[in-house]
């Protein structure tokens, strides 16, 4: 029984071992666009960093608030005079007055250890350096949330893209499949003596270019694929299924609700962006007009320390001479040759940009949204537009063919007709795509997703 045991316990490791050496390259993963973005937001690199970004401003914020708090320091001072220097004593003075002076030389070595207890009473720099270490963590939080909207809408963006790769290939196969159809009839029957050469020319022509234009498609397909991968954040040769449909999706994105949402200029992530440089500038002039305050520190210390001519610190039975000291630091700014005033008028001019670079800003959202709102509108017009487009080209086409075959149009004309109807159909698929991507920029000046 306790080999049967043992030997399943081991099959089992060498399972799990031999499964967790496979490739990641193999693993297939699908998504619904809802999912890609879950995941993008999670694992792009742009998340990534932007996480990382945060947990730096939350360290600095505490480093700001650390400096204000008590330090300690230690320091071990290890001293040995190799050549001393004397001390010189009127020989009076030391009861020999038959000497002009007298040399004296202390121990040549010395060990000491001190510790330093220190603490910031006023100082107005600090105080702004809190302030301003939570505003940098507010605008860090601020570009965590930029990039999460613009990796949803880079992930709505690649994912449209590659659905209309699919769709585009597929397209071109059955415009290819139709045009062989045509062209090895029209052959045939010119090989009989009952078409002249031009039609088969005609045709052949037609069917070079959709072979080339499908051979590109799909070459393009790959590409998509491969940034929709890199924007999620998964291997670029990574296997990836796309589950929802060109059609759902912009049908789906379709509805105009979205402009009847009142625009809110507070919510828009940049310009809250653009208010929080207004804020850093505001508290660089706060941080100038601080140099001109005194600021006051205290500090207690205790030391130890030990002298002799040989190294004997580590002997117990060395004599230690103890000190301690009490005091603290006024450090009053008097006169800079007008250094610090320079420096404020700087911060004050720069103060005064920023707050013009903020109403330039918002004037410029307002440009964006009012734009974003026209190319949402006019995306649906164009897309009802192709579909009407399509509907009249694919009948024209019907009746070319019609009228092909029975002699009544040239191939000239079968040719116009069919051209006109790839146009038609690239024309539909283009503003498909344009509606999804639209509708994402527009959610993204609203910050719709991130409520």
């Amino acid at each position: 029984m306790k080999n049967n045991l043992w030997i399943v316990f081991f099959s089992w490791l060498f399972t799990n071992a031999l499964f967790s050496q496979q490739p990641q390259g193999d693993v297939t993963y699908s998504f619904t666009l809802d999912d890609a973005i879950e995941f993008a937001l999670e694992n792009s690199y742009q998340s990534i960093n932007a996480r990382r970004d945060v947990a730096k401003a939350i360290k600095q914020k505490w480093e700001a608030t650390a400096d204000g708090l008590p330090q300690i320091d230690g320091l071990v001072d290890y001293q040995n005079q190799l050549k001393q220097q004397p001390l010189l004593l009127p020989g009076a003075a030391a009861g020999m007055p038959e000497v002009e002076f007298v040399e004296l030389f202390g121990p040549s070595q010395q060990l000491s250890a001190t510790a330093t207890l220190s603490q910031k009473i006023f100082d107005g720099s600090y105080l702004v350096g809190i302030e301003a270490a939570k505003s940098f963590l507010q605008y860090s939080d601020d570009v965590e949330e930029k990039t999460q909207l613009e990796v949803r809408k880079g992930v709505v963006n690649a994912y449209g893209s590659v659905l209309v790769a699919q769709e585009s290939v597929q397209i071109l196969k059955k415009n290819l499949g139709a045009l062989e159809k045509n062209y090895l009839e029209t052959k045939k029957i010119f090989e009989n003596g009952l078409a002249e050469e031009e039609d088969v020319e005609q045709l052949q022509i037609t069917f070079l270019q959709i072979t080339n234009q499908l051979n590109n498609a799909e070459r393009l397909e790959k590409i998509a694929r491969q940034m929709f991968n890199l924007t999620i954040g998964v291997d670029v040769n990574a296997t990836t299924v796309l589950t929802d449909s060109l059609d759902d999706l912009s049908m789906k994105n379709m509805n105009s609700s979205i402009i009847t949402t009142p625009f809110i200029l507070e919510n828009n992530i940049d310009y809250r962006l653009a208010y929080l440089l207004t804020e850093q500038t505001r508290l660089e002039l706060k941080l100038e007009k601080s140099r001109a305050l005194p600021r006051l520190t205290a500090f207690i210390n205790y030391g130890t320390a030990a002298f002799d001519n040989d190294f004997v610190f580590l002997d117990s039975e060395t004599p230690w001479f103890q000190s301690s000291i009490l005091g603290a630091s006024l450090n009053i700014p008097i006169f800079s040759s007008l250094r610090r005033s320079a420096r404020t008028q700087q911060a004050k001019i720069a103060d005064e940009q920023a707050k013009t670079d903020l109403l330039r800003a918002q004037q410029e959202i307002e440009l964006q949204y009012n734009t974003a709102i026209n190319d949402f509108k006019f995306s649906i017009e164009s897309y009802d537009t192709a579909k009407q487009n399509l509907a009249l080209a694919e009948r024209i086409e019907q009746k070319n063919q019609i009228k092909y075959s029975e002699g009544l149009a040239s191939s000239f004309e079968l040719r116009q007709a069919q051209l006109q109807l790839y146009s038609s159909q690239d024309e539909l698929l283009n503003a498909m795509l344009n509606i999804i991507n639209n509708k994402a920029a527009l959610e993204t000046i609203l910050n719709t997703p991130a409520k």
